[in-house]
């Protein structure tokens, strides 16, 4: 790879906001909550990172004014309460002080997790609104993807954040269907039900799509799916890997996505070590390098390292992505182990990765 590719690299990092995992640790404190994420860009920063990703739809509330959905109760406590500021435009005023991209990270259908009670959610919610909308699986609540009204929804709520921030990205990560939603009894997972559940996945994301290209075209449209798409002992173009696929588990038929051109870019998050056994990290780097190429879809790699067996290898995991050309950069999972610098992860990003 030459400097100049090192230069262009995309290098990400999630912001987590469900359960408060990396912002905030304080609620009902407003000095408090812009101090810590003040922070985290300050560290990002000196790690010459240049996006972050930043999740504010966790559970179908949202951490910005929304005339659709519910403020977050992981602000203060309680789901619908005013935090008396918003956060979504400090993030963005303070991300681009510092000349880093700020992409809005949404969860489209989850509704909770933990729990199915409607009378849990604040007045306003659209689920217990449109309780027509929700299904409820694993005792936990999402929106049903087939439902028409629920892809107008999830649009109508794109089209609200684009309209109104300055935001460079539309961000979603892996959660379509739950994990292993199941199929009615005699159901074979490539028969119409299945195949109708990916096509209303694929008719979310083209809509979704629309809607942020003519509202906003400079606005960047992609998604962090589960790293494998299908195993080859599926589907001959399957990767050679022994782990759940997108395509099944999820109804997620990410391959479709790229060949279709209805995202910008995508971000497999690739959770393995090198040498684990069912989904070994370069094979699914050079599977998924193979799956853009030809196309205006870009690649960049998601990168676990709050596993700590990965941060002792993250460097030599980015080498492997310098490998092929396709990869343009990563985005990182695990903001504590950078602030905390477990195993010296710092160390290896600025001084061994993004020097």
């Amino acid at each position: 790879m030459n400097e100049n590719h090192k230069l262009c690299e995309l290098k990400g990092a999630w912001i987590a906001t469900v359960y408060g995992i990396d912002w905030p640790k304080t609620q009902n404190d407003i000095d408090a909550q812009k101090q810590e994420f003040i922070e985290i860009l300050d560290k990002l920063q000196s790690l010459k990172f240049n996006s972050v990703f930043v999740q504010i739809r966790p559970t179908s509330d949202t951490f910005y004014k929304s005339k659709i959905n519910p403020w977050s109760k992981y602000i203060t406590g309680t789901q619908g309460k005013n935090p008396g500021y918003d956060p979504l435009e400090f993030f963005i005023k303070e991300t681009h002080k510092r000349n880093m991209k700020f992409h809005a990270w949404l969860n489209p259908y989850r509704i909770t997790t933990q729990g199915i009670n409607l009378d849990d959610l604040s007045n306003n919610h659209p689920a217990k609104l449109n309780p027509s909308w929700v299904l409820s699986y694993n005792n936990s609540l999402f929106y049903d993807p087939k439902n028409l009204e629920v892809i107008n929804y999830i649009a109508t709520t794109i089209f609200e954040i684009v309209s109104n921030y300055n935001i460079d990205g539309i961000h979603f990560d892996d959660y379509f269907y739950p994990y292993n939603y199941p199929l009615p009894q005699g159901e074979d997972k490539d028969g119409v039900l299945a195949n109708s559940r990916r096509e209303a996945v694929n008719n979310m994301i083209r809509l979704v799509n629309k809607v942020i290209k003519s509202t906003n075209p400079c606005v960047l449209f992609g998604i962090s799916p589960f790293g494998v798409w299908k195993n080859k002992s599926s589907d001959i173009k399957g990767s050679e890997t022994n782990n759940l696929e997108s395509y099944y588990s999820l109804y997620a038929d990410t391959l479709s996505w790229i060949k279709e051109g209805i995202i910008d870019y995508i971000a497999p998050q690739i959770y393995w070590t090198i040498k684990d056994k069912n989904s070994p990290y370069e094979v699914l780097v050079k599977w998924w390098s193979d799956a853009v190429k030809c196309t205006n879809v870009k690649l960049y790699i998601g990168q676990n390292i709050s596993n700590i067996d990965i941060v002792k290898q993250i460097d030599k995991q980015i080498n492997i992505n310098r490998k092929y050309k396709e990869v343009k950069g990563s985005i990182f999972f695990g903001m504590k182990n950078i602030l905390n610098n477990t195993e010296n992860i710092t160390e290896k990003l600025f001084n061994d990765i993004y020097l």
